[in-house]
């Protein structure tokens, strides 16, 4: 795990990893994108153990990537919500689950597909130049420090 102290280490990848990079965390996304918010739903969809599913849902709180919001009076039952920093993390997870697609195939292919709901055709996560608008491909982009 990396560490939690970014002294000497000045990277925002690594700031987004502590948040995100676990591998149920972004599982439980994904999950809550795909519309999952009560804890046992999260249950249902994931093979993942009570407390650890516990313990990420109340980081992911903590960090502002979702919100517990009460549904029930009694007993007091919460929901787990995206908030819009966990919204914005659907190009992230979009962009993973297709770079699976097209690396690391199924051979019955891809177990669900990301579709635009006002036409039912697929979305695909590309890179836009912020200034012409361009699409851009991998190779024309170079990542460099800026500070």
């Amino acid at each position: 795990m990396l560490k939690h102290t970014y002294e000497g280490q000045d990277c925002n990848l690594a700031r987004t990893l502590e948040v995100i990079g676990e591998r149920w965390t972004l599982l439980i996304v994904r999950t809550a994108l795909l519309g999952s918010s009560r804890f046992e739903g999260f249950l249902e969809n994931l093979d993942i153990a009570r407390n650890v599913l516990t313990n990420r849902l109340t980081r992911l709180v903590e960090q502002g990537v979702m919100e517990r919001v009460p549904y029930q009076d009694k007993p007091v039952r919460y929901e787990y919500r995206l908030t819009p920093a966990g919204k914005d993390l659907t190009c992230a997870v979009l962009a993973l689950m297709q770079w699976g697609d097209r690396n690391l195939p199924h051979e019955l292919g891809p177990p669900r597909r990301a579709d635009h709901v006002g036409c039912e055709s697929p979305v695909h996560v590309e890179l836009r130049c912020a200034q012409c608008g361009r699409a851009v491909h991998d190779e024309e982009v170079q990542v460099r420090r800026i500070r």
